[in-house]
């Protein structure tokens, strides 16, 4: 029999319900807040990621799904979703309408990573941009964003950390200080991050193997080399957080795991859930769209991971509303009855009434316990002496209370019980 690939995940039956009440929760709240849906290519050319994701990162030297098409043209699947927005922003020159653009989006990721709770190679991301606007408030308001999605989910004990990975002005004099302090370890760090060490220092510090963290606990940080303008801007951002009463933790060593942040970056965390326990995070990138192609252009984001919010839910015991019952469930005793289930059911789903009937061709005994299962409101029986007489027995599963009613009348009559 063949399985599904390692990695991967088939969200079935009553789980399916679950993520549409999570997509449910965020899509109203994108539209309180002014972002408009956006919905790219599940794979894009290669360059775009290495561009713009950044060629020293661990999802673009380890992580990715690459290929080539039967043209020869590299191919990625994407492994993240605000590069693919902003080549969206730039390919249908979004620049010329309002400003700022404000996006949000939904879909697969793909990353060859080593699964585990939580996190898996074909995982789901919320997220939401926005792009032309180098207000701080602009960040404050993506953070409050986030976290009153979380709050409208029902988590709590949630750790917000926020840092400043400054600019390419002040992220140059922190990679000279990043090289000094790293190169007398270089004989400990991994291969990947002792090839970093001129390229990109500051990829050390988002590096997860245990040696290179414990290496760079004791290194250089952001914070320590901030130009005025990047602090400036800091500021400004935790004071718009504490006007809103957003309780932040700053945490220096913070970086994210993608090279075009710039100034602010965030995270979430659901401790409970485990050492891996970021459920959300962004910051800003106001490289990003230089970086790809376009003129100069703020922007800020953020994403979050549906399995991870899913799976701090579930530690948290928050109940997740279940997908409401089937409402009618019609029952015959014989042909001439099933036919009649048939056209009735098309009469009260035109109506807004859900129904099913039985396609196996069961006993009516059968038939009632089957119907149990489903959970449904109504049980509407066709036998044939009712049929004779012009009438159908209704039993209202919820109290057991059976009815006769007339079968020309029947749809308007299911209506009213139900309260529909």
């Amino acid at each position: 029999m063949i399985t599904k690939p390692r990695g991967t995940a088939d969200i079935i039956l009553g789980d399916v319900f679950k993520w549409r009440h999570i997509e449910g929760i965020f899509r109203q709240l994108c539209q309180e807040y002014n972002y408009h849906e956006v919905r790219t290519p599940i794979f894009e050319y290669t360059e775009l990621f290495e561009r713009g994701v950044g060629d020293t990162t661990d999802i673009v030297e380890k992580e990715m799904y690459t290929f080539l098409d039967r043209g020869g043209r590299s191919i990625t699947l994407r492994p993240e979703g605000t590069a693919s927005v902003v080549r969206a922003y730039l390919d249908n020159k979004l620049s010329s309408g309002l400003q700022p653009v404000k996006l949000w989006y939904y879909g697969p990721m793909f990353r060859y990573d080593r699964p585990q709770a939580g996190r898996f190679r074909q995982f789901h991301q919320l997220g939401a941009e926005v792009i032309g606007s180098e207000d701080p408030a602009t960040d404050a308001e993506l953070i409050a964003m986030l976290m009153s999605f979380y709050a409208r989910l029902g988590l709590s004990n949630l750790r917000l950390d926020i840092n400043s990975v400054g600019c390419p002005i002040c992220r140059a004099e922190l990679k000279i200080k990043l090289q000094d302090f790293f190169r007398p370890h270089m004989d400990r760090l991994c291969h990947h991050c002792q090839g970093r060490i001129d390229r990109n220092p500051l990829r050390i510090l988002d590096c997860k193997v245990e040696a290179c963290k414990t290496i760079g606990k004791d290194a250089p940080t952001t914070l320590d080399c901030l130009c005025r303008d990047c602090e400036d801007h800091f500021i400004k951002v935790k004071d718009h957080l504490n006007q809103i009463n957003i309780p932040y933790n700053i945490n220096g060593r913070m970086v994210r795991g993608l090279d075009y942040y710039t100034k602010t970056a965030f995270e979430i965390a659901a401790p409970e859930i485990g050492a891996q326990s970021a459920i959300g995070g962004g910051g800003r990138y106001d490289g990003l769209v230089e970086s790809i192609g376009g003129n100069s252009t703020p922007g800020v984001g953020y994403a979050l991971g549906v399995e991870r919010i899913l799976l701090a839910m579930e530690n948290q015991k928050i109940a997740i509303p279940e997908e409401p019952a089937l409402d009618v469930f019609i029952a015959s005793a014989d042909e001439q009855g099933s036919s009649m289930a048939f056209s009735l059911l098309e009469t009260i789903r035109n109506k807004g009434i859900s129904g099913d009937k039985d396609y196996l061709g069961r006993s009516l005994k059968s038939q009632m316990k089957h119907a149990g299962k489903t959970g449904c409101s109504l049980v509407v029986i066709l036998g044939g002496q009712e049929l004779s007489r012009g009438v159908a027995a209704v039993k209202d599963m919820r109290d057991g209370r059976q009815i006769e009613l007339s079968v020309d009348k029947i749809s308007e009559e299911i209506i009213k019980i139900l309260g529909k």
